[in-house]
């Protein structure tokens, strides 16, 4: 019997000038998502700087916002606790179709990882996970090693996404050069025996355009045309541990 062959699936890559407000622009995406599900829109990849301001997933812990005062506060349906997004920071919103790419959330979530992982070593930058921490992470060998001995630790980006009807949203957010100064007014992820980092930070001249162009590079990669899912970058995919 013959294999049905995937639909091909484009994705529309947007960049949305100057700092999106984050409401409206929260609004415009789950316009989009409803838009998807109701087969009326495709995939999309939104790439953005919101104003400075500290966001809530579904997990945040009040003692975690540390100056609640400092920048707005906005509850979030997303994964995940409090993260910062602002100026000098990339923030990626992904709305793609889980669905249709295999409906793995861990396969998935694989992907968004290795993604950022990808684009990262474009800059030889080794971003790395970490088990029982959220995000994308940097060793640090130009810091003091922590008190059990293991080297020092920075995070460069966040993970937090949805799932409604199999399409996802939100998604990945990566320092480029924001204020690093802002994120003390947070327990970042709720992690707080590490750091937060930039690509600037690491000594890198990188700007906002180098990294988009790197995203777009390696997202085949990673969410091939094709339709399916590759969480490694390979075929076939493979999601073991």
């Amino acid at each position: 019997m013959q294999q049905k062959k995937r639909r091909e699936t484009m994705t529309d890559w947007r960049h949305l000038p100057g700092l999106s407000p984050y409401l409206p622009t929260l609004a415009a995406m789950e316009r989009h998502v409803a838009e998807m599900a109701e087969g009326r829109a495709g995939e999309a990849v939104w790439l953005l700087e919101h104003p400075p301001l500290y966001t809530a997933g579904t997990s945040a812990r009040r003692e975690d916002l540390v100056q609640p005062d400092r920048f707005p506060v906005f509850e979030t349906g997303r994964g995940g606790q409090y993260t910062y997004h602002g100026p000098g920071q990339r923030v990626i919103y992904t709305m793609l179709d889980v669905g249709a790419r295999g409906r793995d959330v861990r396969c998935f979530v694989r992907a968004l990882e290795n993604w950022v992982i990808a684009t990262l070593a474009e800059f030889n930058v080794k971003g790395e996970i970490r088990p029982g921490r959220v995000g994308v992470w940097v060793t640090r060998p130009d810091r003091a090693p922590n008190a059990d001995g293991s080297p020092a630790e920075d995070k460069i980006a966040a993970i937090g996404v949805k799932l409604r009807r199999w399409i996802s949203f939100h998604g990945i957010s990566i320092n480029v050069e924001p204020d690093l100064s802002h994120f003390s007014g947070i327990v970042p992820c709720g992690i707080r025996d590490h750091g937060v980092t930039s690509l600037v930070d690491l000594g890198l001249p990188v700007t906002m355009a180098d990294l988009d162009a790197a995203l777009m590079a390696t997202f085949p990669r990673f969410f091939p045309v094709d339709g399916g899912l590759r969480p490694d970058g390979f075929s076939p995919p493979s999601c073991a541990a």
